[in-house]
C-alpha cells in the first residue's frame, strides 16, 4: 500500500491514508492517481479516482482525496459531495477532512453549514494553523451570510482588442486624466510593460512601452504609475543590484521615452521581499508590499514618506488599522490621496482574498478597511483593483468567459459607497509669452486650507506639460516659476459638492523686464479690510523668494478694487492693501529701497464690472517691475 500526502497550497488538507479497499480494481486504480498527483495531472487523477470509487461506493479514502483534487481545480461542489461520501461512510474521520467539508460548504455559499462544521473542526483541533484559519472563516460565514443578501451592481466590461491578447494582460495602471493606461502583459513567460492611449473612446492598439525599461532577461512587473504619468514605480526580481529577492524600481518620462530605471534603494528596499508599489498623488508617499520582520503577517502594506533631504524616509507599518495576521497586497492609493484599495485575506470577507478599501481622516489614520461587497468579491482571489481619477470605474484582471485568452483587464463601475473623494485636476502646457516656445518650469500647486504642497515639479523638458490632482472642497495655489521669468500666479477654488470639470490652461510666462506685471491672485482680504489672511502667506513667500533670486528687480505693488462704493473709499482700501504687501515684504528683509506701493481703486479694471466674476477679477493685488 502507498500513502500519498497532499501539499499544493495552504487551503489543502494533509491526509495519509490507511484504508485499502478490498476490492482489487478498485485499490488499482486509486494507486495510478499518486503519480498523476505527483506530476500535477489532476484531471487525470480525478478520473483515476472516480473509476475507484464507481468500483467501490464504499472506498473513503479514495472520496476523500478526489474531494481535495476537487477543490484544487475548484470544482467545489463535486468536492463537497465527495467529502460528504466520505463522512458518510464512516463518521470517525480526521479533523482535516470535516475542515474540507466546512470550507466547500463555505465556497458553495451554504454559510450556516459551514458554519456549524468549523465549529465541529475546532473542537477537535483548537491549537494548529488549521485552526487559526477555521477561526477567521467563521468571521467570514458571519460577514458573507449577510453580506450576499445585498449584491452590489457589477458588470465587468473588457478593454477590447487593443489592450488584450490571448497572452495575459494584468496589472493595469492609469493616468489621472484616463488617457495613458500601461499593464503587464506575460509573453512566453516573460514580463514587460505595454502602453495603450484612450483616443476616439476606444483604447488603442498596445505598444512596448520602452525598451529602457523592459528586459529580456528580467521580469518587468507590478508597477503604478503617478497621476501625471511622469514617474513609473515597479518590481524587479532578481536583479543583480537587487538588495532582495524583489525591489522597487523607478523610471522617469523623459519627453516621449524613458529614462533608464534604477533601484530606489534603502530603506524602502531591503533583503526582504518588496513589491506591489502604490504613489500618492504629490509624488512624497510609496506605499508598497513587504515581509519583512516588524509587521503583523507574512506580507504587511508598509509606507516610505520622501524626507525634507529629497531621500525616502524609514518604512512604517501601516498598522493593524490595515494589516492582518494573513497577507495583504496590490495596495492602491487614490488621486484622492485618502483613499486606499487593497486586498487581503484576513479581513471578514467571502473567502480568500477580496478587496477592501479604507479611508484616511483628517488626523492621517487609516479607518476600519469596507469590503467592496459581493459579486466583485467572491470565495475566489480577487486582488489589483485600481480606480479612476473621476471615482466612476475601477480596472483589474480577471479570467473570464469573454475575454480574449488567459487574464484580461476589465473595468468596471465603482459602487457609490466605496466611491474615493472627488477630485479635479490641472492639465496644461507652460510656454514663453513672446516666443510662443514651450519652457521647463516648476510648477507647484498648494492646499490653502491645509497649508500642504499637493505638487511641486517640474513640466515635461520637451512639451512643457503638466498635470496636477486637486481634492475638491479646498482652495489651490498654483504658481509657475522659470528661471529669467516672472512667475505665473492663479487661484482654484473647488468648493465642496460642486462637479468641476478638469482645468485645461495654457500658461504665457515672460521673461524679468521692466514694465512686466503679476496679478497675485493668492492674496486675500477680507470685505472692506486691509489685514493680510493667513493662506495670503504662501504668495507672498513665492514673492519674496523672487526678489531675493533677482536682487536687482525693483518692484511697484498695486492694489485695485471694483467699482462698488465711493470711489474715495476704493483708492484707500486699495491703497492700504498694497501698503500691507508693502510692509509684509519689509518685514521679511526685503530692501525698501526695491520696494514702493500705490492705490488705483477701480481706475484700471481688467474685467467687466458688471458681472460678479469681472468685479472679483477686478479686486487684485498685482505688482509691476519698476526698474531692473
Amino acid at each position: 500500500m502507498k500513502y500519498w500526502l497532499l501539499l499544493f497550497f495552504s487551503t489543502l488538507s494533509i491526509y495519509c491514508f490507511g484504508q485499502n479497499s478490498t476490492n482489487r480494481k478498485a485499490q488499482i486504480y486509486f494507486e495510478k492517481a499518486g503519480p498523476f498527483i505527483q506530476k500535477q495531472d489532476y484531471v487525470s487523477a480525478a478520473q483515476n479516482l472516480e473509476i475507484a470509487v464507481h468500483e467501490d461506493p464504499k472506498f473513503q479514502s479514495a472520496f476523500i482525496l478526489l474531494a481535495d483534487i476537487y477543490r484544487i481545480q475548484k470544482k467545489y461542489t463535486e468536492a463537497k459531495n465527495s467529502f460528504q461520501k466520505a463522512i458518510s461512510i464512516d463518521k470517525n474521520v480526521k479533523p482535516p477532512v470535516i475542515f474540507g467539508l466546512a470550507e466547500t460548504e463555505f465556497a458553495t455559499q451554504e454559510y450556516s453549514k459551514a458554519k456549524a462544521h468549523f465549529e465541529e473542526f475546532l473542537t477537535l483541533d483548537s491549537s494548529s494553523d488549521r485552526s487559526k484559519k477555521a477561526r477567521k472563516y467563521l468571521l467570514d460565514c458571519d460577514f458573507a451570510a449577510v453580506a450576499i443578501k445585498k449584491p452590489v451592481k457589477y458588470v465587468p466590461n473588457n478593454l477590447g482588442n487593443g489592450v488584450n491578447t490571448t497572452d495575459a494582460e494584468y496589472f493595469p495602471a492609469l493616468t489621472a486624466d484616463g488617457e495613458t493606461l500601461i499593464f503587464t502583459r506575460q509573453v512566453n513567460g516573460n514580463e514587460d510593460f505595454w502602453t495603450s492611449q484612450f483616443k476616439n473612446n476606444v483604447w488603442n492598439v498596445a505598444t512596448p512601452l520602452s525598451t529602457k525599461i523592459n528586459t529580456t532577461q528580467y521580469n518587468e512587473g507590478a508597477q503604478t504609475i503617478s497621476p501625471d504619468g511622469k514617474y513609473l514605480f515597479f518590481t524587479g526580481c532578481n536583479r543583480p543590484e537587487g538588495l532582495g529577492r524583489c525591489d522597487i524600481y523607478v523610471s522617469h518620462r523623459e519627453g516621449k521615452d524613458w529614462g533608464e530605471p534604477y533601484n530606489i534603494g534603502k530603506p524602502v528596499n531591503s533583503e526582504y521581499w518588496e513589491s506591489q508599489p502604490a504613489i500618492s498623488p504629490d509624488g512624497r508617499t510609496l506605499y508598497f508590499i513587504s515581509n519583512r520582520p516588524g509587521g503583523f503577517g507574512g506580507y504587511d502594506i508598509w509606507k516610505s514618506t520622501i524626507t525634507d533631504d529629497a531621500k525616502w524616509g524609514p518604512a512604517i507599518n501601516l498598522g493593524s488599522e490595515i494589516n492582518t495576521p494573513y497577507d495583504e497586497n496590490t495596495p492602491f492609493i487614490h488621486a484622492d490621496g485618502k483613499t486606499l484599495y487593497f486586498s487581503s485575506d484576513g479581513w471578514p470577507g467571502f473567502g480568500n482574498k477580496d478587496i477592501y478599501y479604507s479611508r484616511m481622516d483628517d488626523a492621517g489614520k487609516f479607518q476600519k478597511p469596507i469590503n467592496l461587497g459581493y459579486p466583485i468579491n467572491s470565495f475566489e482571489d480577487e486582488s489589483g483593483l485600481i480606480v479612476s481619477a473621476d471615482g466612476n470605474f475601477g480596472l483589474f484582471s480577471s479570467n473570464l468567459k469573454d475575454g480574449f485568452g488567459g487574464q484580461d483587464i476589465y473595468s468596471f463601475g465603482i459602487p457609490e459607497q466605496a466611491k474615493p473623494l472627488k477630485v479635479s485636476y490641472v492639465k496644461g502646457i507652460v510656454r514663453d509669452k513672446d516666443t510662443q516656445k514651450t519652457i521647463e518650469s516648476n510648477v507647484q500647486v498648494v492646499d490653502l486650507k491645509t497649508n500642504k504642497t499637493v505638487f511641486d515639479d517640474y513640466t515635461d523638458p520637451e512639451t512643457g506639460q503638466f498635470l496636477a490632482v486637486m481634492p475638491i472642497g479646498s482652495n489651490y495655489l498654483f504658481n509657475v516659476n522659470a528661471e529669467g521669468y516672472l512667475f505665473y500666479s492663479e487661484n482654484f477654488e473647488l468648493k465642496s459638492g460642486d462637479i468641476n470639470k478638469p482645468y485645461q490652461i495654457e500658461v504665457y510666462i515672460e521673461k524679468i523686464k521692466a514694465g512686466a506685471n503679476v496679478t497675485l491672485k493668492n492674496i486675500f482680504f477680507d470685505t472692506n479690510k486691509y489685514n493680510l489672511l493667513p493662506a495670503s502667506i504662501r504668495e507672498l513667500e513665492v514673492l519674496i523668494n523672487f526678489l531675493n533670486e533677482n536682487e536687482r528687480v525693483n518692484i511697484e505693488i498695486q492694489g485695485h478694487t471694483d467699482n462698488v462704493g465711493d470711489d474715495k473709499l476704493n483708492e484707500k482700501l486699495s491703497f492700504n492693501r498694497a501698503n500691507a504687501v508693502y510692509e509684509y515684504l519689509i518685514k521679511n528683509h526685503i530692501d525698501a529701497n526695491r520696494l514702493t506701493f500705490k492705490g488705483f481703486g477701480a481706475n484700471k479694471p481688467i474685467a467687466d464690472n458688471k458681472t460678479e466674476t469681472g468685479r472679483k477679477n477686478n479686486r487684485r493685488t498685482s505688482f509691476i517691475i519698476t526698474k531692473i
